[in-house]
């Protein structure tokens, strides 16, 4: 790297070349006039043509007023457990969520994001961490007017929400676009609210697709290089016709600023997820039942496959979908539909997207050849916790979420490819479950002293005991390798 004093040195020599060069060519120009009397034309070099940069302002000019900043206030105490929930040294630690601005130690939080208007009415799209534990949104239109919002749905695991403000007259808005037609090098255009400067616009070229950042069972993410910031979480990425192919999610940033690496969710993902969130104010997603790992070359060849696409089926579970059509322990699945399998989030992303009572035909590969199942899909058991009132904090709730104990997550926890049990996704503050020190992380293997395998069975232990009218139920915990028992308070 060059120091100051070397680059003024640089410049300067430029500058000295120039001289001498011009000097020089007058001087000989003079020379050859007086030795012919007559003039001599010099015409400059041809310059080649150069395409013209892009515009994107008409672009900008129409979508711009559907892009809306937003507001929040939030409790303390909900972005503590956040950072609770961070595992130190993992990829968490790099990937910086837009709305943290620095540390606060008490009252109120105020954050900023961004979001988009889909319909006339004043739907809005933005992402889950935007909106999760607010108590209070505000969105603010171009037109700087102010409204409040109310959280219609929300998806934590793709990180996607939908807000709905009232408006008296018809709200400016955009459409999504078909994120699975954007390609590696289309340009980009990320609109949002940066450090709260909102309406900012920045552009850049689709850089990858299918980024995984171990942050859902879902992720798909589209990676751009148009520059995002802290604020554009929620913000739309449009394509160069001003579709929505994307929604601005994280980036990755040692600095904590933008360095040309940012991820959003595609559209086609958060589409299908606003409509259901849009119809009923949930997600509900399709299960097999099964636990798994990837596929590699030693193992298939060890199964007596040539290729090394599908997964390996490491556990099922009893009395799930998989069980009921057969499905068994060391089957390899290889295809859905006539799909090929290339991982477990491939996997569970294509099981994700039926919908409970769907048959689906597997292919499997058992005893050294390929047979067909067909598998009637099941309800994930995880949407069965609303009932432990979800984010409530309300006196006299249980204040607690749960999630299945992905392979992910075993891998996290340092748990067995075959454990089982319900990972503890959030805690409402000023709950039963906080004033009984369950937290964030730790995995539930037993409730009344009776083993559960996923959350509806959790769930369901839980609820038993408060029909009994118990004043506490025992819950037996693992965290930090160590399992503990703690008494959930019901009363």
């Amino acid at each position: 790297m060059k120091t100051p004093s070397s680059i003024k040195r640089a410049v300067i020599a430029v500058l000295l070349a120039s001289t001498v060069l011009s000097g020089g060519g007058g001087y000989l120009a003079a020379r050859a006039y007086a030795a012919n009397d007559a003039p001599i034309t010099i015409t400059p070099a041809e310059q080649p043509m150069t395409a013209a940069r892009p515009s994107f302002a008409d672009l900008v000019e129409k979508v711009k007023p559907a892009v809306v900043n937003i507001s929040t206030t939030e409790k303390v105490e909900a972005k503590q457990r956040q950072q609770q929930q961070m595992q130190p040294g993992s990829m968490e630690d790099f990937f910086r969520q837009f709305m943290e601005q620095g540390q606060r130690k008490r009252g109120p939080q105020h954050a900023l994001g961004s979001g988009f208007i889909i319909d006339a009415s004043g739907y809005i799209v933005t992402n889950n961490h935007v909106v999760a534990d607010a108590a209070k949104i505000v969105v603010t239109l171009e037109d700087g007017s102010e409204h409040p919002a109310v959280v219609k749905g929300r998806d934590p695991k793709t990180d996607v929400a939908l807000l709905k403000i009232e408006s008296k007259t018809p709200l400016p808005y955009v459409a999504f676009g078909d994120s699975d037609k954007a390609r590696i090098g289309d340009w980009v255009i990320a609109v949002g609210n940066p450090f709260g400067l909102g309406g900012s616009v920045s552009a850049g070229i689709l850089s990858a697709r299918g980024r995984n950042l171990n942050s859902g069972p879902y992720d798909n993410f589209l990676q751009i290089d148009a520059p995002i910031n802290p604020g554009n979480s929620g913000g739309p990425i449009f394509d160069a016709a001003g579709r929505v192919i994307g929604i601005s999610t994280a980036i990755y940033s040692p600095s904590g600023g933008s360095v040309g690496i940012g991820f959003g969710v595609p559209s086609n993902l958060a589409g299908s997820i606003v409509a259901q969130l849009k119809d009923g104010g949930k997600v509900e997603r399709g299960w097999l039942g099964v636990s798994m790992q990837p596929m590699t070359e030693s193992l298939a060849k060890a199964i007596g496959r040539k290729s090394a696409d599908g997964v390996l089926v490491n556990d099922v579970m009893a009395d799930g979908p998989a069980a009921k059509a057969g499905l068994k322990q060391g089957d390899a699945i290889v295809t859905i539909n006539g799909q090929t399998i290339r991982d477990p989030r491939d996997l569970a992303t294509q099981v994700a997207g039926l919908k409970a009572g769907d048959s689906a035909k597997f292919g499997i590969w058992r005893d050294g050849r390929e047979r067909n199942l067909t598998v009637a899909i099941g309800t994930q058991p995880s949407d069965q916790t609303a009932a432990l009132n979800d984010a409530a904090g309300e006196d006299g709730k249980v204040g607690l979420s749960l999630a299945p104990l992905t392979p992910e997550l075993r891998n996290r926890f340092g748990l067995e490819a075959g454990a089982k049990g319900a990972v503890v996704a959030e805690v409402a503050s000023d709950s039963q479950a906080e004033e009984s020190g369950v937290k964030p992380g730790d995995v539930i293997v037993g409730v009344a002293g009776k083993s559960v395998a996923n959350p509806g069975q959790a769930v369901d232990a839980i609820k038993s005991a408060q029909r009994e009218k118990k004043e506490a139920v025992t819950l037996l915990v693992m965290r930090d390798g160590t399992t503990y028992y703690l008494a959930l308070h019901l009363v």
